[in-house]
């Protein structure tokens, strides 16, 4: 099934058009008698073999003013021959919204779809997508009948949104790669702005250049980028295309005059007819000179460190940054969860209290603490590195804004938080890395900018540890297992973005800090004990879900069906990276995993440690550098009950040991008295390898694939 929202996605390309196109005219303006591409329909004999061939690929933009009306549209149109039975399955039905809301006034958008077939003796067949659609989900859907091999699919996506603008706006950016999964033998870009439209564009990685064309009024400005024979992409796993493949970025942003083109959150060139293709160092202090100053009531603050005393400033900023996140987040959730569940409107019951829900909020909040405490500090802007480098920096969407304290002898690192964020650790995106530093003077005014190399993390700092305890059960047919599992560093992240509810961690918080929950604030009994009745209720489906969830991540991890599933979350690992996520389970495995063989068992022991990476042929042939999240490391103790009659054979097969520069992969297995124990390792060493060091990283790979098919034998005595 192909999506138009996901093939479009982000190609705000829009066409010149002084009032609403209806749908004829839309027909007309892509498949018009002007059409240059109307009658291509063959293929290189070099793409022969591919599944299918992008003969044509045309995305354009506009962006318009009239009066106070704002009118942005974007199209794509994409002629693809259809090479064999996967394009014809990958191309056989559509999907798309046909009007959608937008955020910026009362007006809907638009979207037209059109479809037609073009079959190999040239009869061309178009598609009737009103009488053929279906709504399914407020989304019309639509099946391609009699689509065959050696077809031309042609179609186009025309997108209207418009809306009522007096102030500033930053259309949303745009950053993608030339190519695509399949070869494109002709392709165009198409720009059209007018004055108070600032557009920012830059080609990176060999990509063409964007020229500006000529037109004839000097308010308008049109630009064109055009390439042919596009070679297909490769998008493996452990990839950052942006980072080494042909591509472009871009965003326009609309300022009508120049009070608002200072308030933009934007890098705006001097001019709206100048395309800004850089964005120097310069440019990122003269935009966050006026962003950010110490601002704050530190009456909370101050209250929390009274009679307090620290063994270092570092552990000081540490517990001021917690205390923040519970003061003006944390301790707001259960409003927005009562709010959202219609129990009772709960923000009243707060005063003038002030919930942070911004990266600036947070940044002016804690450089006031920092400076009523003398505690030097600087701003640090970084870019992901899925971004690229950020000397190619353009779109300031892109930045996230860091806080650097520095102590003695190590600097704290600050981020605006989550439930979850830990004091000592910023987002592994941005790790190892550079990012420019704003150097602060007298702990409030910005002094100047250079470049840092930001600090990366090890694969021992960011490890899961999971220590089974294993069993055959009544009949031995299966498995009880009992697994404690603790997450540290970034690992930690996404399994508490995944597995804590906030009853988890707010009920944790109100007792460190001694602050009362929502409900404790409710001074009417009778209507308090009304609403925590459903709050409990509330609370107790939650908890079922979360369950739930658990036990299908469970299964999805072992791919087996668990019965009697209980667990538990033991820590929450929420005050230092090196304080763990801890998660307890108890689960049993019926009828899978353990096979009978006369009096003896067999034991698929292996698949203890989870699904491994499973390389294949195709991937075997990789041409694409390597790149990871982070450094990290799994480890895995299994303590095996043998049973009483029984010894253990096929340890041989669970002694494994491939160690290189990029990995590696780990395993000892040992009998000790009635219990087997495998202890299992692997680890990932870098951010980054080139691709001559994918062999490497194969042979552990391949190492621990091979470990989770490996069994014992459990023999009769």
């Amino acid at each position: 099934m192909k999506t138009i929202t996901t093939l479009f996605f982000g190609l705000l390309s829009t066409a010149v058009f002084s009032q609403d196109l209806d749908k004829k005219e839309t027909r007309d303006f892509f498949w018009g008698k002007d059409d240059a591409f109307q009658s291509v329909n063959t293929v290189p004999e070099k793409y022969k073999n591919e599944s299918a061939v992008v003969l044509y690929k045309y995305e354009f933009y506009d962006y318009h003013k009239f009066g106070t009306s704002v009118k942005y549209v974007s199209a794509t149109r994409k002629r693809v021959k259809l090479q064999d039975q996967a394009a014809v399955k990958e191309f056989s039905e559509f999907s798309f919204q046909e009007r959608f809301s937008t955020n910026r006034g009362f007006r809907d958008g638009v979207n037209t779809l059109g479809i037609k077939i073009v079959k190999p003796d040239g009869k061309e067949i178009e598609i009737d997508v009103d009488k053929e659609s279906k709504e399914v989900n407020k989304e019309k859907k639509i099946a391609i009948a009699n689509l065959e091999q050696g077809d031309i699919i042609d179609f186009y996506l025309y997108h209207y949104q418009p809306f009522t603008s007096q102030l500033e706006y930053g259309f949303e950016p745009e950053e993608t790669t030339l190519g695509d999964t399949y070869p494109i033998m002709d392709y165009k870009l198409n720009f059209r702005t007018e004055n108070d439209f600032f557009l920012n564009f830059n080609s990176y990685n060999g990509a063409p250049e964007l020229k500006e064309m000529p037109t004839d009024k000097s308010s308008e400005r049109r630009y064109e980028l055009t390439a042919k024979d596009i070679a297909k992409n490769d998008f493996p796993r452990w990839f950052y295309p942006l980072a080494e493949l042909p591509s472009y970025k871009f965003q326009v942003y609309f300022a009508r005059s120049g009070k608002f083109e200072k308030r933009a959150e934007a890098f705006l060139s001097e001019k709206e007819s100048m395309v800004k293709k850089t964005v120097s160092k310069e440019d990122v202090f003269d935009y966050y000179t006026n962003k950010f100053r110490p601002y704050g009531d530190m009456g909370q603050i101050e209250k929390f460190l009274k009679k307090k005393t620290f063994a270092t400033d570092e552990e000081k900023v540490r517990e001021v940054y917690y205390f923040t996140r519970h003061q003006y987040f944390t301790q707001y959730v259960e409003a927005f969860v009562v709010k959202e569940a219609n129990i009772f409107y709960p923000f009243d019951l707060y005063g003038n209290a002030i919930f942070m829900n911004s990266e600036t909020e947070f940044i002016n909040h804690f450089m006031a603490f920092l400076k009523d405490n003398k505690l030097d500090y600087d701003i640090i802007v970084a870019t992901p590195r899925y971004n690229g480098p950020i000397e190619d920096l353009l779109i300031q969407k892109d930045l996230n804004v860091l806080l650097r304290v520095n102590t003695t002898p190590n600097p704290v690192y600050l981020e605006y938080f989550s439930p979850y964020t830990s004091a000592d650790q910023f987002s592994d995106e941005l790790e190892n890395s550079n990012a420019y530093v704003l150097n602060v003077a007298k702990r409030k005014k910005l002094t100047d900018v250079s470049l840092v190399k930001l600090p990366g993390t090890t694969a021992a700092d960011n490890r899961s540890k999971s220590v089974f305890k294993v069993s055959l059960n009544a009949d031995r047919s299966g498995l009880n297992i009992d697994r404690e599992s603790s997450h540290f560093g970034h690992l930690k992240d996404g399994e508490q973005k995944d597995k804590l509810y906030f009853y988890d961690y707010v009920n944790e918080d109100y007792a460190k800090y001694d602050t009362k929950s929502l409900l404790d604030r409710v001074g009417n009994k009778k209507k308090q004990e009304q609403y925590r009745k459903e709050f409990d209720a509330l609370i107790q489906k939650s908890k079922d879900r979360q369950r739930e969830e658990f036990k299908k991540s469970t299964e999805e991890e072992f791919d087996v069906k668990l019965e009697e599933y209980t667990f538990a979350v033991a820590n929450t690992g929420r005050f230092g990276s090196k304080t763990p996520l801890v998660i307890t389970e108890k689960f049993s495995i019926e009828n899978s995993m353990v096979k009978k063989a006369g009096d003896n068992y067999m034991v698929e022991i292996g698949k203890m440690i989870g699904s491994q990476v499973a390389i294949d042929k195709k991937e075997k042939q990789r041409t694409n550098n390597i790149y990871f999240s982070f450094p990290r490391s799994f480890e895995n103790e299994i303590i095996f009950e043998i049973p009483a009659g029984y010894s253990v054979s096929g340890l041989e097969k669970l002694n494994k040991n491939v160690t290189n520069a990029t990995g590696s992969f780990v395993s000892t297995a040992k009998v000790s008295g009635n219990q087997l124990v495998i202890q299992v390792k692997k680890s990932y060493t870098n951010y980054y390898e080139p691709n001559a060091n994918w062999p490497k990283i194969i042979e552990f790979l391949e190492a621990a694939y091979q470990f989770t098919q490996e069994k014992i034998l459990l023999k009769k005595s």
